[in-house]
């Protein structure tokens, strides 16, 4: 009998003694249809990506601080910026108010001028100048510090990586069925895009990046190989989500952080939706404009009423086997989806 009561007892105690696995977290904030996605790493550093919009009651601030704190986490480490458009800068001042920001990380001066355009960019640079954080201005190929991540710059400021990344450079298929759009000269064309890398698991984050400029990224050639996790750019407008670079990416799992009436246009989410390999495509909110025919099931949308500023969140657990699992917090709906 000690015998039989010894061992399981043993067994208990040398399982209470494995070390907890070290996961990335992932949330994507409900900003109704701009950006706020907070990356934390299991060192918990946090990378944000873009702040939302300004206004509304500090609601975008309050959402992103509120994710934070779910994360454990009591500051901002490294904030980046895409763009400069309402929707992804206009919530960095009341974000500032409510948690330290340590790195800003931007593609230098806006290429939009008049108006808003110019208030935004000054209320940015006066918070980020006054904030007694630091400045980094990326360009393609540089590296964003966060420790346990890989962090790598794809796109900034117009520009792409010049060369193809380690096991990337095949030849693209699918670029010689898609033609250019008109040149966009917009902050949209100037979005900062990352990959980012925690062990086998990879994440592309494009920010609004437009058609011509993601095409640049994978044609002829394809320079950033394929992802667990595809962010749609632009919200899942058709202005971006070129097929080129969705089947070049190649993602397991795709995000759609579109609002009810932004984003989540039939085009893209068909593009994205049929892409080879996807095993699921969660969104943000569900998309008016695309009815039945063109919105996922509802247990994979965090917000399914257009009124009421639900503001539920999807969060993806990362393993760096590659593994995920993404977590509806509306309904607490989860899958794995196992590399």
């Amino acid at each position: 009998m000690r015998i039989r009561s010894f061992v399981p007892f043993f067994l208990l105690c040398a399982a209470q003694a494995l070390p907890a696995a070290k996961m990335l977290e992932i949330y994507f904030v409900d900003v109704e249809g701009g950006q706020a996605t907070l990356i934390v790493a299991p060192s918990k550093q946090s990378l944000l990506v873009d702040t939302g919009w300004p206004g509304l009651n500090m609601r975008d601030a309050n959402r992103i601080a509120a994710a934070a704190k779910r994360a454990g986490v009591k500051q901002i480490d490294y904030l980046l910026v895409t763009h400069y458009h309402e929707d992804h800068v206009g919530g960095v001042p009341q974000l500032a108010a409510k948690l330290p920001i340590r790195n800003f990380v931007d593609h230098g001066e806006t290429v939009e001028h008049g108006g808003n355009a110019d208030r935004l960019y000054r209320a940015y640079v006066r918070t980020r100048d006054s904030s007694g954080g630091s400045h980094l201005q990326v360009k393609p190929g540089d590296k964003i510090p966060v420790k346990d991540l890989d962090v790598t710059v794809l796109t900034s400021n117009g520009e792409e990586i010049a060369a193809a990344l380690p096991g990337a450079g095949q030849p693209n298929p699918a670029c010689a069925d898609v033609k250019p759009k008109e040149t966009d000269t917009s902050e949209n064309a100037r979005s900062i895009g990352i990959l980012i890398q925690y062990g086998d698991f990879r994440m592309v984050d494009l920010g609004d990046l437009t058609w011509n400029k993601e095409n640049e990224l994978v044609c002829p050639n394809n320079k950033i190989g394929t992802v667990d996790l595809y962010l749609t750019t632009h919200h899942g407008l058709d202005e971006s989500n070129s097929p080129a670079i969705v089947r070049a990416l190649h993602p397991r799992v795709a995000i759609m952080n579109n609002g009810a009436r932004k984003g989540g246009s039939p085009e893209a989410w068909q593009t994205v939706h049929d892409s080879p390999g996807l095993a699921d495509l969660w969104q943000v909110h569900y998309a008016m404009q695309g009815g039945k025919d063109h919105n996922v099931p509802e247990a994979m949308i965090a917000n399914i009423y257009e009124q009421g500023d639900e503001g539920n969140w999807l969060r993806v657990s990362a393993d760096a086997n590659g593994s995920m699992t993404v977590y509806n917090s509306r309904n607490k709906f989860e899958k794995t989806y196992n590399k």
